[in-house]
């Protein structure tokens, strides 16, 4: 039986939700770069991106190419950067919200 797709919407979101994973792929939006500077640029342990890089890999949203020992790292396709610059849309509108609640609340506190 086929998964739904709400199904795989959330196990694809599921993938995304780690902090390195979507350090990494801000990263890449740049363009290609090899293991070395997403290491130098997420000051994680190398196993821990190694980790990150292979689930990102399993998933088909960046690919991995050897050339002697430097593996260099891309994104997939240009979707992601979308997908990335949505949700930094989405979550500046919830701050900007936010912060209009916290400044009535505070409106309404010093009122009294």
């Amino acid at each position: 039986m086929p998964v739904p797709l709400y199904e795989a919407k959330a196990e694809f979101f599921r993938m995304l939700g780690h902090p390195v994973r979507i350090r990494v792929l801000e990263l890449l939006q740049d363009g290609p770069k090899p293991v070395r500077d997403l290491l130098i640029a997420i000051e994680v342990e190398p196993s821990n991106l190694s980790q990150q890089l292979a689930v990102l890999r399993r998933s088909g949203i960046v690919t991995a190419t050897r050339t002697g020992s430097t593996v260099v790292y891309e994104l997939a396709g240009g979707d992601v950067a979308e997908l990335l610059a949505a949700a930094r849309r989405i979550l500046s509108l919830l701050l900007v919200g936010r912060q209009e609640l916290l400044d009535e609340l505070r409106a309404t506190e010093s009122a009294r």
